[in-house]
């Protein structure tokens, strides 16, 4: 028997890897001779920069930037010199998680930190950046990422412009004469999982503005800012960023990356499937089980379960999910392509409880899953 292991973590309780290890003790108790191959995924939040280093074989790299107030920090990115491959986490430079809570208002925030690990990355050699762009702090359509890079915003009188999300709406002109030169020699994959237009009621304003400390009369004034952009944006490289679903991602920096770094924008499960070859490894597999804390009905909207899956279906092998809860209907899980579906979570216990337990009743789950197989191929 063949089984590909491919968790997404348990937050708070198991990394993706203790996953993998705790499924492969349970699958070896009832099947010694099966080939197991463990395959951690992530869906481009927590915990996918470990999960990203695993396959990218890259290393840590820690620099000096700007965070989300233009204040020194030490943050991190990973590389690979061997495949020249490199992975940036926006919110390690320009994260809300930087902030302390009296701090948080994103009128006042910016990405330069962020465009600043991507200078640095670029100084290596980079050939191709994976950018994820969750958790951040920020609402300036990607301008401080873009002014690290090279790039000027200027006002009606010709005065640069501090990139924050205040002076979205006094940018009237783009100098991007000074461009970083080497942004043209690299390809750009942006991990984005919301479908937000740039600005409007659905956009990023009006949707995220608010976790970020912005008052509603803030958030209108966010909002013009960034359709200002965006109508210069338009003039100046002839791209409606309206028109691209995700350019409202991370205060605009999806449309930012489209424009100023020539990114893709992709989902976070479907970069980290690429990075670790996951269609080809698992053919010829007789079962796929994958994980996470908590199976509902938002997981399959782009998370990792949902990737598995959609990588299953594509070559008819069966899916397990083994969940910390479960709270699907049983017309869910076939809709969901869901062969096998249980809670681990043994007797009665509280949360905490359950989460200590975690690994060895995901063994136990384990166990009883491959006994379940082994008496169904027997007969």
């Amino acid at each position: 028997m063949k089984f590909i292991i491919a968790p997404d973590k348990f937050k708070g309780s198991l990394t993706g890897f203790e996953f993998c290890d705790a499924v492969e003790e349970g699958l070896l108790m009832v099947f010694k001779e099966a080939e197991i191959l463990k395959m951690p995924l992530a869906d481009g939040g927590d915990g996918t920069m470990e999960v990203a280093r695993h396959y990218i074989k890259g290393d840590r790299v820690s620099v000096t930037v700007k965070d989300p107030l233009f204040r020194p920090i030490g943050a991190s990115y990973l590389y690979s010199r061997s495949t020249k491959i490199a992975y940036i986490e926006m919110a390690e430079a320009s994260g809300l998680k930087l902030l302390q809570e009296g701090e948080r208002n994103c009128m006042h925030t910016t990405t330069l930190g962020t465009g600043e690990l991507i200078v640095d990355v670029l100084e290596k050699g980079a050939k191709e950046i994976i950018l994820g762009i969750g958790g951040s702090a920020t609402n300036d359509g990607g301008m401080g990422m873009a002014n690290a890079l090279g790039y000027r915003f200027l006002d009606d009188g010709g005065k640069e412009l501090k990139p924050i999300g205040r002076n979205l709406s006094a940018v009237r002109k783009i100098d991007d004469s000074n461009k970083n030169p080497k942004l043209n020699g690299v390809k750009v994959k942006v991990a984005c999982d919301v479908t937000n237009p740039f600005y409007g009621k659905n956009g990023a304003a009006y949707v995220y503005a608010g976790q970020k400390g912005a008052s509603d009369s803030e958030i209108e004034l966010l909002d013009q800012g960034l359709n200002n952009f965006a109508k210069v944006i338009e003039k100046q490289y002839n791209i409606n960023l309206q028109e691209l679903g995700g350019a409202g991602a991370a205060g605009g920096v999806g449309g930012g990356a489209l424009i100023f770094l020539n990114g893709d924008l992709t989902s976070g499960i479907d970069l980290i499937k690429e990075l670790a070859d996951f269609d080809k490894a698992i053919e010829g597999a007789d079962w796929i089980i994958t994980g996470e804390g908590q199976l509902d009905e938002q997981t399959l909207s782009g998370k990792t379960i949902d990737g598995v899956v959609t990588s299953a279906t594509l070559k008819q092998i069966p899916v397990a999910a083994l969940c910390g809860s479960v709270s699907i209907s049983i017309t869910q899980q076939q809709a969901f392509k869901l062969d096998y579906v249980v809670s681990i979570v043994r007797g009665i216990s509280n949360l905490k409880e359950a989460m200590e337990k975690s690994y060895d009743n995901l063994v136990n789950a384990s166990y009883n899953f491959a006994n379940l197989i082994k008496q169904k191929t027997s007969k």
